[in-house]
């Protein structure tokens, strides 16, 4: 359940994976590496993010890249070929 705290609401880092559907690794990760905010500490211990940051967060993790050639070319190393077993 959000808090209000002066007349801003908070949102737990529990509440913003949850709506997400992504671990709480994930979300640690993604502010580790900048790629969404840090949040507020509250009361020394939560971590709490504004609306506008779970918004933030809500559309980073919800994103679409086109892949691009040099991915693709890293991509064809993971297919593998099934042996014909059929000719055995």
């Amino acid at each position: 359940m959000p808090i209000q705290i002066d007349n801003v609401t908070y949102y737990s880092a529990t509440e913003v994976i949850g709506d997400l559907n992504v671990s709480r690794q994930t979300l640690w990760r993604w502010r580790n590496e900048g790629k969404v905010p840090l949040g507020h500490r509250y009361r020394n211990k939560h971590v709490l993010f504004t609306s506008a940051e779970a918004e933030e967060i809500r559309q980073f993790a919800n994103r679409i890249e086109p892949i691009d050639q040099s991915d693709a070319n890293q991509l064809k190393l993971f297919t593998h070929k099934r042996p014909d077993l059929s000719k055995a």
